[in-house]
């Protein structure tokens, strides 16, 4: 995975139990260095939906994830083409506001993460 934070280009990889898992882990492995706080969030809860189903594997996906920081839960959404692009939005606007909480990033919000999550001969690149 590729992303960019606080200015700074960042490549980091992760195994994990799907992808999902293995996105999360990696969101981490590249960020607990300039968010240590990113540690004590625990992903309490993952829910998928297909939105409109009659669409069959071109179906949009919703991900809905719970967080916890050991103070407090809370939720993020993410809607995309298909899960690991809606889960990729659920888990960095669950970072960003969890960051937000403990007043770790600046003012102007988001963690500034620049990640591309597209389609390519059956695989998923993030």
């Amino acid at each position: 995975m590729k992303l960019w934070a606080k200015g700074e280009r960042i490549v980091a990889t992760a195994e994990g139990n799907g992808p999902v898992n293995a996105l999360d882990r990696a969101i981490r492995v590249g960020l607990e260095r300039i968010y240590p706080q990113l540690a004590k969030f625990e992903l309490t809860d993952y829910k998928v939906r297909i939105l409109e189903g009659r669409h069959g594997t071109e179906s949009t996906t919703r991900v809905l994830v719970t967080t916890s920081d050991g103070n407090g839960d809370w939720s993020t959404v993410g809607v995309g083409e298909n899960v690991i692009a809606a889960s990729w939005q659920a888990l960095e606007d669950a970072f960003t506001y969890g960051l937000l909480r403990r007043e770790s990033t600046p003012p102007n919000s988001r963690l500034g993460l620049l990640c591309s999550v597209r389609r390519r001969s059956g695989s998923v690149d993030v």
